[in-house]
C-alpha cells in the first residue's frame, strides 16, 4: 500500500475523468478508469467482456487491469490519483457473481488510507456509448463501492459537487499535494 497513491471513486457520471484530467494538467500523474478503456478495447475486438454483455469478464479483467496499473505506479514519483481501480473492479466482479471483495482484494490495502469520493450528482450525469446504465445504477454502484471501503478501512471524504477547479483545489488540500 502506498499513501502516495489517492483513488478517486464514486458515482458513475459524477465527474471523476473530468477532475483527473484536470489533474493530469497540474502536473500530476494519474491513471485512467479500467472500465473505459477495457469498453474501448472491447468495442474495437470481439466485445465479449462488455459489461452489458458479460459482466464477470468485464469485472475480471477490470481487477487484472487495475493490478497492473498499481504495479506501473510504484514506477511513477509523486502522487498518482487513480480513477477507479482495483476496489472498484473488486465490487463489480463480486456483484456479477464473482468471488467477494475481501477474497479478490486480500487484506493489503493498494492505496491511500482516505479515499476521495464523488457522489451521485443528477445534473451532470449522461450516459454515452461506455456508459449504458441510467442514474439510478450508477446511484446503486456507488452504494456498492462506499459500503466496501467501509468495511476495507479505508476513510471516506466526499468530493463536493463544485466547478472543477473548486474540486481540484478540494483534492489538492485534502491530499496534501498541493505541497508537492
Amino acid at each position: 500500500m502506498s499513501e502516495r497513491f489517492i483513488l478517486l471513486t464514486g458515482c458513475s457520471g459524477g465527474g471523476k475523468s473530468t477532475l483527473l484530467d484536470a489533474l493530469g494538467e497540474a502536473g500530476f500523474a494519474t491513471v485512467p478508469e479500467p472500465g473505459r478503456r477495457i469498453v474501448a478495447e472491447e468495442m474495437a475486438g470481439d466485445g465479449r467482456a462488455l459489461p452489458w454483455v458479460d459482466m464477470k469478464a468485464f469485472a475480471g479483467r477490470a481487477v487484472a487491469m487495475a493490478r497492473a496499473d498499481l504495479e506501473a505506479a510504484c514506477h511513477l514519483d509523486g502522487t498518482v490519483f487513480f480513477d477507479r481501480g482495483l476496489v472498484d473492479a473488486a465490487v463489480a466482479l463480486a456483484h456479477a457473481g464473482g468471488p467477494s471483495v475481501r477474497e479478490t482484494l486480500g487484506d493489503a490495502r493498494a492505496y491511500a488510507e482516505q479515499v476521495l469520493v464523488v457522489p451521485p450528482w443528477p445534473e451532470i450525469f449522461a450516459g454515452d456509448a461506455e456508459r449504458r446504465h441510467g442514474f439510478d445504477a450508477a446511484v446503486a454502484e456507488h452504494e456498492r463501492i462506499t459500503g466496501a471501503l467501509d468495511d476495507l478501512g479505508y476513510r471516506v471524504l466526499e468530493v463536493p459537487r463544485v466547478p472543477v477547479p473548486e474540486r481540484v483545489a478540494f483534492v489538492l488540500l485534502a491530499c496534501g499535494a498541493d505541497q508537492e
